[in-house]
């Protein structure tokens, strides 16, 4: 792979982790949480809060795995079984992503929050996005998993031949 297109990519990976490390410590638990109060209530709040930072964190952990992908492409050892580990972390970091999405819509349904209607259908179609994106995302990566132990295999049999 180009030098030049690892070097950016390496550099968007590293503003993303600062970003969200940024929103984790001090955009959620300071005004965020106050954000959720007045918008849903006390008692959504703190389930609400955790969840955006647990969300935060599931991507910060594919970021990472990502990175790590990345140093694998350039040592020329993407072809080996330390890349099929992190391409799984990847995909359980996205079914975690699905699975808390769904926890929180279980959660607005069980608690009723007594909100205004609109809110209550921007949040539902919020996290119906972020489920069938995580899915998406997730069995994409399957695909991308199976297309790399493909080519693994053949590029185990050219070494065979040569």
């Amino acid at each position: 792979m180009n030098q030049f297109f690892t070097l950016i990519l390496r550099l968007a990976i590293a503003a993303a982790l600062l970003a969200s490390l940024f929103g984790q410590i001090m955009i959620v638990p300071n005004s965020g949480m106050l954000e959720f109060q007045r918008d849903y209530g006390h008692d959504l709040a703190p389930i609400l809060a955790a969840a955006s930072i647990i969300g935060v964190a599931c991507v910060q952990v594919m970021l990472v795995a990502g990175w790590m992908l990345l140093g694998m492409i350039d040592r020329d050892a993407i072809f080996s079984r330390k890349a099929f580990r992190w391409i799984d972390v990847i995909i359980g970091a996205a079914l975690a992503g699905v699975l808390l999405s769904l926890a929180v819509t279980v959660c607005f349904f069980a608690l009723d929050p007594g909100i205004d209607e609109m809110v209550f259908f921007g949040a539902m179609l919020g996290l119906a996005s972020c489920i069938g994106a995580g899915c998406s995302f997730a069995m994409l990566m399957v695909i991308m998993r199976g297309l790399l132990r493909k080519a693994t295999e053949l590029k185990t049999e050219m070494a065979e031949v040569i």
